[in-house]
């Protein structure tokens, strides 16, 4: 048996390059993908970047807002974004904490790069890549979850 220890006491405290209040840990890594653990304090920031593979940021806890490309929207507890290979992403929080699972699969264009948040393996030998399948569903409407007379920030955290 194999246990992953993951959360509070298990986490990077810097975490990855570039982001701010943010705090992660591996849970597993190997050519064909990475599932980590992600937690960001209220005023955290993952700032814009892209990753060759594709990559679900599956909010656990909490919430805050995502960006893919030129959309932004607001993600809770219960909701997954999926960040599209070679596609800007970013993540960020405002006066709440978010956890969240990130699980990111590798791309068969990647060359054997698994690029995560997280962690880099470059030149990873992939005999047959993990690609997920188009999913056949659709999320229901979203209900409005904001308070009356709350209003985002005009601007990014970045």
């Amino acid at each position: 048996m194999d246990i992953r220890r993951f959360g509070v006491g298990h986490r990077r405290p810097d975490g990855p390059p570039g982001t701010r209040g943010v705090e992660g840990q591996q849970i597993h890594l190997d050519a064909h993908g990475l599932i980590a653990e992600m937690a960001l304090r209220p005023h955290a920031v993952i700032p814009p970047h892209t990753n060759p593979n594709v990559t679900y940021f599956v909010v656990v806890e909490g919430g805050g807002f995502v960006r893919v490309g030129d959309e932004t929207a607001r993600i809770s507890a219960g909701e997954a974004v999926v960040w599209p290979p070679d596609v800007v992403h970013a993540a960020w929080t405002e006066l709440t904490p978010m956890r969240a699972i990130v699980v990111e699969f590798a791309s068969p264009l990647a060359a054997g790069t698994i690029a995560a948040e997280t962690l880099r393996l470059e030149d990873a030998a992939i005999d047959q890549p993990v690609v997920p399948a188009a999913a056949d569903g659709a999320l229901a409407p979203k209900p409005p979850i904001d308070p009356a007379g709350h209003r985002s920030p005009d601007r990014e955290p970045w």
